[in-house]
């Protein structure tokens, strides 16, 4: 498992259960699945504007599109 993504599990448990046991309950999971999706989103901002830093316009609209299918696959705002 990604470092990463046992941050983002580790979050969830303190934050929502207040435990660090790994015990999910449904609403847990799907938390922990949005976060996991809104970090995806969050990485093609950061991938966009690391793009147009370097003056690459028309490929950062690569990065903007994924963020937007992503958003739209899975109904997240």
């Amino acid at each position: 498992m990604n470092d990463k993504i046992f941050d983002i599990a580790e979050s969830v448990m303190v934050q929502y259960a207040g435990s660090e046991e790994w015990v999910f309950t449904s609403d847990e999971l799907k938390k922990f699945a949005e976060l996991i999706v809104r970090e995806c989103m969050r990485m093609c901002e950061a991938a966009e504007v690391e793009l147009l830093s370097h003056m690459l316009r028309e490929e950062s609209f690569g990065a903007i599109d994924a963020k937007q299918h992503i958003s739209d696959w899975f109904e997240i705002k």
